[in-house]
Order: structure tokens, then sequence, then C-alpha cells
């Protein structure tokens, strides 16, 4: 009878990183999920003898999984009824690498990543988020390292571009959370309108399958307005909001009976918020169950 403690398999021991890529190239849970078990699938009919490199060959498996299906999700999302935000998830980040978590998975980020093409989104997210040189992403995606290296300058400066420095205080954030929890459950559209910037603006991700603005609401009156005009409605009642942590930052969880129903995810800047985005389709609420890890 052996004592020998049987080694670790690579594939679990990698998940979380693995989940980590997915997650940021689709910004779907559930796609994600089905990446990954596409993966679990190659890897366990992989010669692993031939494997010199576990870890190396799991990351190039689900990058270009998820670049396959990233290709036909865009097909997908041009008939999408209203605008279409990434699947929210619920983390619980160590402090230690807070900042650097809601840094590359915030909604605002997620966002940005949207307008990036696929290759670009790999090669940034690779270069930019998991710390891979230019060599070994031209490995991954089978193609030159000059390539490469003119794809991730191209990508950083797009992301950059288009993705401003807000307010990352986070004592600061949560006690504008609060406020803004009190103000819409209390409806207070004076003090709701306090809160939002003069240019805010509010995307809402329904789906088509539950009350949710077809197109961005801009301003202040007019996204106080409509949102203690959702909550107000019929439907509404019993609905909870409480602060949780989204994509690395504070953000807000709406519940019925402790059950997901929604998420809000926002910028803040000057301490007021100025970006809002609310994802309440139902299909798109899997990331809001707890106990979730995320590299």
């Amino acid at each position: 009878m052996s004592d020998a403690t049987p080694e670790p398999d690579p594939y679990i021991e990698h998940r979380r990183l693995l989940f980590g890529i997915a997650y940021r190239m689709l910004g779907s849970v559930a796609d994600a999920e089905d990446v990954l078990q596409d993966a679990w699938l190659t890897w366990n009919s992989a010669d692993r003898a031939a494997i010199r490199h576990p870890k190396a060959y799991l990351v190039r498996t689900v990058t270009n999984l998820s670049l396959n299906r990233l290709a036909s999700a865009r097909a997908t999302r041009e008939t999408y009824v209203g605008p279409w935000l990434p699947e929210p998830l619920l983390t619980s980040p160590d402090a230690a690498t807070e900042t650097e978590l809601a840094d590359s998975v915030s909604t605002a980020m997620m966002v940005v990543l949207e307008t990036l093409g696929p290759v670009e989104r790999a090669v940034f997210l690779l270069r930019e988020v998991f710390g891979y040189s230019h060599a070994e992403i031209a490995g991954i995606l089978d193609r030159p390292e000059a390539t490469v290296r003119q794809i991730a300058h191209r990508a950083r400066e797009h992301v950059r571009a288009r993705r401003p420095r807000f307010d990352t205080d986070r004592a600061r954030r949560e006690e504008i959370t609060e406020r803004f929890i009190a103000a819409c459950s209390g409806g207070d559209l004076n003090a709701v309108m306090e809160l939002l910037a003069p240019d805010v603006t509010a995307w809402s991700d329904g789906g088509g399958k539950v009350t949710a603005a077809r197109r961005p609401l801009h301003g202040a009156d007019h996204v106080a307005r409509w949102v203690l005009g959702v909550l107000a409605k019929p439907q509404a009642a019993g609905v909870t909001l409480e602060t949780a942590t989204v994509n690395g930052e504070t953000g807000v969880l709406l519940t019925v009976g402790g059950v997901p129903i929604g998420a809000l995810t926002f910028d803040v800047a000057d301490g007021r918020l100025r970006n809002l985005w609310f994802q309440l389709n139902p299909d798109k609420l899997r990331g809001l169950r707890p106990g979730r890890a995320l590299s």
C-alpha cells in the first residue's frame, strides 16, 4: 500500500485563474462556466504525458475557447433587446488585492472591454491583468510576438482613452452607497438627485424580460425619476436594496425575500454617482450567488 500523496490535478489547482480569464473575456458567468466545462473535457481527453506545462496548456485552451465563444456571442448581442451589460459577480476580494481586482473586473472596465475586438481583448487581459509576457501571449494565440506587441499597445491605448480614473476611496464609496440606498428606499427625489452627477448616465439591462429602459438615460433629474418610478411600481413591492461587493467594488444588491433580482454598479466622481449600470435580466444573475472566487 502506497503512502504517497497523489499529485494535485492542475485543472483543479488553476480553476480560479481559468475562470478569471474566461469571465473577463466573455462578461458572462454562464458562458465562462461553459468554457471551463469544455476545457475540462479537453484536459481529460489529452495525453498528459505529452503536456510539459499543464498551466500554460490550460490557459491556452481556455483563452482560445473563449475567443471562439466570443465571436458567436457578438452576433447574438446584435439582436439583444436594450443595452447589453456584463453579468454581475459577487466578489469578496482580499484587502491586499482589492484595488487591483476592482480595476480589472469593475463593470466600467468590463464595458470598455466590450469595445475591443476579441483578439485585442485577449491580449490586453493576458498582458495587463494576468501579467503574461508578449512572447507567452504569442504562444497562447499562435501569433508572431511582434504582432502581439502591436495589438497590446493598441488595446492599452484604447482602454486608457475610454476608462478615465474615478474616486477609489472605499470608505467614501460605502458612505455614498448607503446614502443612495436610503434615499431610494425613502422615495426622496431631492436626496437621490443630490447624489447624482449632473451629467450622470444610467444603463439598464432587462433583456426584454423585466422592466428596464431600452436606451441610456441622461441627467440627474431623468435618472432619479426613473429609478424611483421603477421602485414605486407594484411589481417592485418587497424589493430590498442592500450594499454588496459586486465586481470588486461596493455596489447595490436588489433582493426579494433574500433572492437576488438585480444589481447596481456605478462610478463615483467628486463624491457623486457618474455612471450607473443596472443588471436586471433574470437570465444574467447567476453570479450573484454567494461563494464565488475570482482571480
